[in-house]
């Protein structure tokens, strides 16, 4: 399984326009700031934990592939015998 580049480009799009776009239209006022900011920082949060999260399912993590006798070995010995 390898990485799509649409899904990055439309979720990219679309974080960036939180984050870039909104901010220019936020309505003068006394917390114009604040609320710019907040965008921003949303925009690049979402964003970066978006990614994370898609990047983290191209490689599972996944066990150790067991042969049967081992389990069995380690059923044993950790006191669960299978029978």
């Amino acid at each position: 399984m390898g990485a799509s580049a649409i899904p990055v480009i439309v979720m990219s799009v679309l974080w960036g326009v939180v984050g870039i776009v909104l901010p220019f239209l936020v309505p003068k006022g006394q917390n114009r700031g604040i609320i710019q900011l907040v965008l921003m920082l949303t925009g690049a949060t979402c964003w970066l934990f978006w990614l994370c999260c898609y990047m983290a399912q191209m490689n599972p993590l996944i066990g150790p592939k067991i042969e049967n006798k081992t389990l069995l070995l380690m059923a044993r010995e950790w006191g669960n015998p299978v029978q």
